[in-house]
Formats: structure tokens, C-alpha cells, sequence
């Protein structure tokens, strides 16, 4: 499946002397999550260009659907943007059984920014040293392995490890990724799906260790790292 990571804003009402105040770019997910690192980025780049402030806000929870809310509604003037992916404007339709927001109808799309697959991550010390190993290793421990995951995009590639791989894990939600890092590290999750900026920082710290990539081939990012599929046939997520 291909998913977007666009940014949004409440309505196309736009001025040519836009913006003559400061502007608010809300994440829908924790700060040091690649959502929030590309908007960071974005805003600075804009501020630089337009000449007015651009606000970072973070507004986790609800897998991004609390920030969608409120943008959607925020007054329709272009003051109000969010840096958003497919967890709130697509999966969440599927999540939750009613959203307080219309994904399609409250916002209007500006630009696509990127996009990037996962890594399956976990502890230096974990038993399996590579993907087959993992694999194996999971297989014999049926409902003692838990991962953790932070936006739609983790959570399906926990969800199609399982499908794919014929595994029994426990799944545990977390409001944005870099929760799930960190209780990776502290032993309290065996294994979570990182966004790949964040894996490769985690994994050259030596803090976690990379297992395989969710791109259906292996990443010019990481080209040590195998891509899922080559043990599960059919295995992608990108985000």
C-alpha cells in the first residue's frame, strides 16, 4: 500500500500579501517523531521564504484524530496548517468507529512531502540476530512477545508481520513512535517498527538493532538491512 505525508490546511483562502501574522503547523504526533521532524524542517524553510513565524504545536493522541480535529475546526484563513499522513486523513476511517472530523471534506491538500518505509527494531541483547532467526524465535514464543507501534503506519506492519508470519505477539498502542523506542530500550517491548530516519540514528547509537526494512526492497538507506519480504513474500508498508 502507498501512503501520502501531505500538508493541509482548513480551506484555500488565500491573500497575495499571505501571511501578515504568524502561523500555526500542527503535528499530529509527539515531538521527535518523523512527522514532527519534517515539519520542523518545513516551517523553518517557510519562515525563512514568507517572512512570518511558522508555530510548531504538537498535538498527539487518538492516532493523530485530536490535531485533525482541531484543524478542521480552525477558521478557514491558511493560518492554521497541519503537517498530516495517511494515519488521520486515510487508516483512521477504519480505526474508529466515528471520527469528529470528515478526512476528505475539512481540508484541502497543498503538497506531498515524501514518504518513507519502517524498520523492525529491537534490543542489542534479543535472542534472534537476523530476520529467519526472529522469525523462529517468535514462533516459539506464542503470546510472550510484545510490540509496541505509534501511528497507522506501524501499527499495519506489526499487523501484517503477524498475518504474514503466522505469529502470536501482543500488540500495544502508544500515542506517537518515539514511545515505543523508548520502552523498546527499557525491555518493557520486545520489538516496534520505526520510521527509517529514526531507526538508522537508533541503530548507529547502538541503542536498538535493525532486523529488516518494510519496503518491498531493500533500501538504498540501508542496504544491510533485508527488506521483510524476503522471508514473507508480499510484505510492504510504506508510509
Amino acid at each position: 500500500m502507498k501512503w501520502l505525508l501531505p500538508l493541509l490546511f482548513a480551506t484555500a483562502v488565500q491573500a497575495q500579501s499571505y501571511p501578515t501574522r504568524p502561523v500555526k503547523l500542527v503535528v499530529p504526533f509527539p515531538a521527535g517523531s518523523a512527522t514532527d521532524q519534517v515539519a520542523r524542517l518545513a516551517g523553518s524553510q517557510l519562515q525563512e521564504a514568507l517572512g512570518q513565524p511558522f508555530v510548531i504545536e504538537n498535538k498527539a493522541g487518538a492516532q493523530g484524530g485530536i490535531a485533525a480535529a482541531e484543524v478542521a475546526k480552525a477558521a478557514p484563513d491558511g493560518y492554521t496548517l497541519m503537517v498530516t499522513t495517511n494515519t488521520p486523513q486515510a487508516a483512521n476511517v477504519s480505526l474508529f468507529k466515528k471520527l469528529n472530523y470528515d478526512p476528505v471534506k475539512d481540508f484541502t491538500p497543498i503538497t506531498r512531502y515524501g514518504t518513507t518505509s519502517f524498520m523492525l527494531m529491537v534490543r542489542p541483547d534479543f535472542p534472534a540476530h537476523d530476520l529467519k532467526g526472529f522469525l523462529a524465535h517468535a514462533r516459539g514464543q506464542p503470546g510472550k512477545l510484545s510490540a509496541g507501534y505509534g501511528s497507522a503506519g506501524s501499527q499495519v506492519s506489526v499487523a501484517m508481520l503477524k498475518a504474514l508470519g503466522k505469529l502470536d505477539i501482543v500488540e500495544v498502542p502508544y500515542k506517537g513512535i518515539p514511545q515505543t523506542v523508548t520502552d523498546t530500550m527499557g525491555g518493557s517491548l520486545q520489538l516496534t517498527f520505526v520510521d527509517l530516519a529514526n531507526a538508522l540514528a537508533q541503530q548507529k547509537g547502538g541503542k536498538l538493532r535493525g532486523l529488516g526494512v518494510t519496503s518491498g526492497k531493500r533500501s538504498s538507506l540501508a542496504p544491510d538491512q533485508p527488506a521483510i519480504a524476503e522471508e514473507l513474500p508480499g510484505y510492504e508498508v510504506i508510509a
